[in-house]
């Protein structure tokens, strides 16, 4: 049948397997905008009050679901809104498919109203993007942005389409299926053979997985080849929620900001099994010093990852979940009581810290704090701490609840005490660390998982895209917003004290913002919180509600991060105290 290219793409995108599309109208795509309206009781349109936000969203609904996103949006500056976004899933390996209008074909390349290249803005930031100039190759360009998007690594690909492509017809054969996966590739046996024999010999292994083993499904696999190994278990920050909390043999977030006994014990391990995990900075500190006692094992299923930051002692390239399966069946069933014991011993240093630091909170004089808290006349037995808030609404959610973030501290805070059980239930940037990102990936992951999700937030990163209150409620999406609001930029502030000799320079926020009138402006609810007990009163009518709700969380501005490695520094430096 001969249709538009309009058309064209939204029959494609349904083929595909697509519900849900993100985006806001334009010039460019006005076209494909009508068939969105002609075709509404055969695909949602969610219309965001930015494209930032509307790609966060598509990232976010790929996030809980592991489908691929989409984002629609208008040449110019429209496009150009999304390059945050995309650059977020493409650092996260997020499979996306954002979709631009652009100028028409003839009219390309002569500086015309809202026309930029931004085929050549987000070539360093997709896996591969396309500018359609002949309408035949349309869906077939469509059909392949999906097919790589989703295979091996996944990540975000973008497709341009000019508008005299959408408004021009031509015969289209819709196919039977979605596409599939480009075939997978699989660990030689000889490389998984010579990691089962490290394996054998060493005293002391230690597990590290990252974001690659939720992609590839490897949660039960991690969790068996830990138990026959008798290992403990760490992760980078985008592997948290493939293991569940309460594992025994899992020890939660290593690196930076993470936990204590997970650093310590990748460090003191003498081999470290690495899954899925690029190594980055925050997850290594000083690489010529992280694991030095150890040899390395690394299976991606990127081969350009391994020994790209890490020169690891073996590398195996494949798929995680088959590679882990049949490692697990050739490695010896083995007891390391000593490696235990050890193990055990970090975890009761660590809950000492944990309680040092809690009890030191509590404890803090108020009385001459000029920052802007409502802290000063609260008993201490009854005051908000970052962990507390973590603690009391977790209590209301349960294991299928997607908890999303924004970036700094709150976002650690979250990683290091939320008791995550299942895969694709946190969503965080972790690679780019976008502030802005969380809300737009919550209103994603609620529409997704068609369920209440929770967004955990700092003043700062929520003052960045908060107008996407107005598409949660507009679209009717249930999210709970927890502010972590502490008047500062907290993370940089945390940077000043410690390393800029308390120049808080431009950290300082004090706006004059009552997130709570907000929330009601926008149509949503909102409870201002100063007090555990203010905090459990707002929690349970939060999450009765069927609504948007905005909790504004008074947190002190001196509430760190820690255990913290210092930038460039290793677990010889770890910082646990700050006096």
């Amino acid at each position: 049948m001969e249709i538009s290219g309009a058309k064209i793409v939204i029959e494609t995108l349904i083929e595909q397997g697509c519900d849900t599309v993100f985006g806001y109208p334009g010039g460019q795509v006005l076209s494909i905008f009508d068939e969105l309206y002609l075709n509404r009781n055969r695909i949602r349109h969610v219309l965001a009050a930015h494209e930032q936000g509307a790609s966060h969203a598509a990232d976010g609904y790929a996030r809980a679901t592991g489908k691929v996103g989409v984002v629609i949006a208008t040449s110019g500056p429209g496009a150009t809104n999304l390059v945050t976004g995309i650059a977020t899933a493409f650092l996260d390996s997020v499979p996306m498919v954002a979709i631009t209008g652009n100028v028409p074909c003839d009219l390309i390349g002569r500086d015309s109203f809202q026309e930029v290249d931004i085929v050549g803005i987000t070539m360093p930031v997709t896996k591969h993007n396309f500018i359609v100039k002949d309408i035949n190759e349309l869906a077939d360009t469509l059909r392949l942005a999906f097919k790589i998007a989703k295979s091996g690594r996944p990540g975000p690909v973008l497709v341009d389409i000019p508008k005299d492509i959408q408004a021009g017809r031509c015969e289209f054969e819709p196919k039977a299926a979605p596409v599939v996966p480009y075939p997978l590739n699989f660990a030689s046996e000889n490389r998984l053979a010579k990691a089962a024999a490290l394996i054998n010999e060493c005293e002391r292994p230690y597990i590290y997985f990252g974001g690659g083993v939720i992609s590839g499904k490897a949660s039960n696999e991690i969790i068996a080849l830990a138990e026959k190994i008798d290992s403990p278990i760490g992760c980078s920050l985008m592997g948290l929620s493939a293991v569940p909390d309460d594992n025994p043999h899992f020890l939660g977030m290593q690196g930076m900001h993470g936990r204590y006994a997970s650093s310590i014990a990748e460090d003191e391990a003498d081999l470290v099994i690495t899954l899925g995990a690029r190594f980055s900075d925050r997850a290594t500190g000083n690489k010529s010093r992280f694991a030095k006692n150890s040899k390395i094992i690394h299976i991606d299923i990127d081969n350009a990852e391994i020994r790209k930051n890490i020169d690891v002692y073996l590398g195996v390239s494949g798929d995680v979940k088959d590679a882990l399966s049949r490692l697990t069946a050739m490695v010896d069933e083995k007891k390391r009581e000593s490696w235990t014991k050890r193990i055990e011993e970090l975890k009761e240093i660590q809950r000492k810290s944990e309680e040092a630091a809690m009890n030191k909170s509590a404890a803090k004089d108020c009385s001459k704090c000029t920052a802007p808290c409502d802290k000063t006349e609260i008993p201490a037995e009854n005051r908000l701490n970052p962990y507390t808030i973590v603690d009391v609404v977790s209590r209301y959610t349960d294991d299928d609840t997607v908890i999303a973030t924004d970036v700094g501290q709150h976002q650690m805070w979250t990683a290091q005490r939320y008791p995550f059980r299942k895969p694709r239930t946190f969503i965080t940037s972790g690679g780019l660390g976008t502030m802005g990102y969380g809300l737009g990936a919550a209103i994603g992951a609620a529409i997704a998982s068609e369920k209440k999700s929770v967004l955990f937030t700092g003043d700062g990163s929520f003052g960045m895209n908060l107008n996407e209150l107005a598409t949660a409620v507009s679209a009717d999406v249930p999210v709970v917003i927890v502010i972590m609001n502490n008047g500062v930029l907290g993370m940089v502030r945390q940077w000043q004290t410690l390393f800029f000799d308390r120049h808080y320079s431009n950290t300082t926020l004090n706006r004059k913002t009552d997130f709570v009138k907000l929330a009601e402006a926008f149509g949503a609810q909102g409870m201002r919180v100063s007090s555990v007990e203010e905090l459990e009163k707002a929690a349970a009518e939060a999450f009765a509600s069927d609504s948007t709700f905005v909790i504004d969380c008074v947190v002190d501005c001196d509430e760190f991060v820690l255990p913290m490695l210092p930038p460039g520094g290793s677990v010889d430096d770890i910082i646990t105290e700050i006096k």
